[in-house]
């Protein structure tokens, strides 16, 4: 039983970390900030987290595909020191959140933040790893939605208490595994008889699934997070992480350098 009661009216206890890094109940920047702008028509600015290696794996697959107009510099943003809240980078993403993008090949810049509204944009702009079908383009449009709903119950949710949080607590864990452990179940069925999210065919419905789903099945998020859920019963949903994985394209961008924005 916890001590803990709640007021009538929450109030924000602030730390000194949190003045610049940590989360606040207010939007907005926090400090000045110039970020780098380089020679190619792609400006990306990001970190290596699940939602960061989407628009890797994204750009690296353009690269593979032989796309070339599909250059970019990669900016990366330190969200442990609180990069994410400097004024380029909230001109940019009002949300300060990663990854970010700004597209300087038309007349005006367009800026594009959320990284499933990244892979969209790309795959849009380019035609690729997107179906022409309107019926296969709609289901893959339901994978993307049902990604970033789903994703902030496992990384914010499940992750939070199992991996950051300072101490343990059982009902959030059980709480939040519960729902990651049936989120997995939901993709091993959906995998069963699939090679990839929306049947033959590589698209960035996989791209935006797989960084938190596959290397979660990996083990290579939240510490030892794979064996606490069972991963290995995922049979169908580990096939599909092993086979992503060695796509040469993923494999750099898995091993990616950013370049500093200081």
């Amino acid at each position: 039983m916890s001590d803990y009661r709640i007021p009538k009216v929450w109030e924000w206890k602030q730390d000194e970390k949190g003045k610049k890094s940590g989360n606040q109940p207010v939007a907005g920047s926090r400090f000045e900030q110039k970020l780098p702008v380089g020679q190619q028509p792609l400006q990306v600015y990001s970190l290596g987290t699940p939602n960061g290696l989407k628009v890797a794996m994204m750009l690296e697959e353009l690269k593979e595909a032989g796309v070339k107009d599909a250059q970019y510099d990669l900016y990366k943003i330190n969200i442990g020191e609180g990069d994410q809240f400097g004024s380029d980078f909230v001109k940019i993403n009002p949300n300060s959140k990663i990854p970010a993008m700004v597209d300087y090949s038309y007349d005006e810049p367009v800026r594009v933040f959320e990284s499933a509204s990244i892979l969209l944009y790309l795959a849009e702009k380019f035609g690729q790893f997107i179906p022409d079908s309107f019926v296969e383009k709609t289901e893959l449009m339901n994978w993307l939605f049902w990604q970033t709903g789903a994703a902030p119950f496992v990384g914010g949710g499940f992750a939070h208490f199992y991996y950051y949080a300072p101490f343990a607590q059982e009902y959030p864990i059980d709480r939040y595994t519960m729902e990651t452990k049936r989120q997995l179940d939901l993709l091993d069925k959906h995998l069963a008889d699939k090679d990839f999210i929306v049947g033959d065919e590589y698209t960035i419905a996989d791209m935006v699934i797989w960084p938190w789903y596959g290397r979660l099945i990996q083990g290579e998020l939240y510490g030892n997070a794979a064996e606490f859920l069972n991963a290995k019963e995922y049979t169908n949903l580990k096939a599909w992480t092993d086979k992503i994985a060695e796509r040469p394209a993923v494999k750099r961008a898995l091993n990616i350098e950013y370049k500093s924005i200081k």
